[in-house]
């Protein structure tokens, strides 16, 4: 899978505040994310992630 930093990935299951979109941090063997919702930071597995991502919504910041 594509995932890099500043992309927003919706996951399967929502988080405690009922977001079920994350932002991309940081992107490698594991990932850091920010809840859209509250805004609470996790460290996740590249495993654990690819198993839980439901949809990849793209950053417009980068270059194509």
């Amino acid at each position: 899978m594509d995932i890099n930093p500043d992309d927003l990935v919706k996951l399967k299951k929502k988080h405690p505040c009922g977001s079920f979109e994350w932002l991309v941090l940081r992107s490698g063997a594991d990932f850091r994310l920010k809840c859209s919702g509250c805004g609470r930071q996790i460290m996740i597995s590249r495993k654990e992630l690819e198993k839980n991502i439901k949809k990849i919504i793209k950053s417009d910041k980068r270059e194509p």
